[in-house]
């Protein structure tokens, strides 16, 4: 049985001397919601046009629905449905007379273009023209033609990208109903964690054009350790007394505070009794944990928000 929807092998794309995708391995599962991951520039659209065919890589191998891009292209893009960048349209047709045109092309009968509108929620807006509607509507209008196929693959390249919170939000319910209702596997790719959290079932981190991390969101999650802080008047005093008794203990002299990552209640009491008995000030005492952007800045030595 096929596991892979999307398998590549040391994909490479280099222009000149540089490598904008280095020697990556996407295993993206059949029936998941893939999130691809990583700041602009990271490498990701570029994959993206390396899986559609439409540049070719440097070097590596691709495997989509099991079968060689290389040997069978046609074949594999007729299983594919896409949204790159911005959807295309003629802004004075209605959504659904775009539709048609796409109908036409591919050989496939009207009742399919009322089925992908109703799909995306524009049923009752088909009849209205494009360039009445919404940058949200356009999306999901977008997201309708590469559905009109019957794609056993969906590719979406930053499909929130300008959108208001309500459109986020239309975009996110959409999605995750594919696999569960459709049995279509979903790549979406991303420079917010916060959005592909909601989600993603398996994550793919790319920076610099290398991917730095891959696997389930339950994977990712893990890396979230939870600390514990306390405020005290002495930290670098504190950590050395924890320390002696076996404990983790980092000094943050800044604010004046002691990370360590012990959190059970009973230790936490015992640190706490301890260094109240070796006459530290105690001021606040917090367990924190990370947020999965956190881990996202982390893992790609990001210093600010992407």
């Amino acid at each position: 049985m096929l596991e892979y929807a999307i398998d590549t092998k040391q994909l490479t794309r280099r222009i000149g001397r540089r490598e904008t995708v280095k020697e990556i391995n996407l295993k993206v599962p059949i029936g998941g919601i893939y999130g691809f991951l990583g700041p602009n520039g990271a490498g990701k659209t570029t994959t993206i046009r390396m899986l559609l065919g439409l540049i070719k890589p440097s070097s590596g191998e691709i495997s989509i629905l099991g079968k060689d891009l290389k040997r069978d292209r046609i074949n594999i893009l007729g299983e594919i449905g896409s949204l790159v960048e911005s959807p295309s349209y003629y802004a004075h047709l209605s959504g659904y007379k775009n539709l048609k045109i796409i109908a036409l092309i591919r050989g496939i009968s009207e009742t399919r273009i009322k089925e992908v509108l109703k799909l995306v929620r524009l049923d009752k807006d088909a009849y209205r023209q494009v360039k009445n509607y919404s940058l949200g509507m356009k999306q999901r209008l977008g997201i309708a033609a590469a559905l009109i196929t019957y794609p056993k693959l969906l590719i979406l390249d930053e499909p929130t990208n300008g959108l208001d919170p309500s459109g986020i939000q239309e975009i996110r319910e959409l999605i995750t109903r594919l696999p569960r209702d459709y049995g279509i596997t979903v790549l979406i790719s991303s420079h917010l964690l916060s959005e592909i959290e909601q989600v993603a079932t398996h994550v793919g981190i790319i920076n610099n054009g290398e991917l730095i991390f891959q696997g389930s969101i339950q994977k990712l999650t893990e890396k979230s350790r939870p600390y514990l802080w306390i405020e005290t008047d002495h930290p670098e005093e504190a950590a050395i007394a924890l320390r002696q008794y076996g404990w983790d203990a980092d000094p943050e002299l800044v604010t004046n505070q002691v990370k360590t990552s012990v959190i059970e209640k009973p230790q936490s009491a015992e640190m706490i009794k301890l260094l109240v008995n070796s006459q530290h000030e105690i001021y606040r005492v917090a367990e924190k944990k990370k947020t999965l952007e956190d881990i996202f800045l982390e893992l790609t030595g990001q210093e600010h928000s992407l």
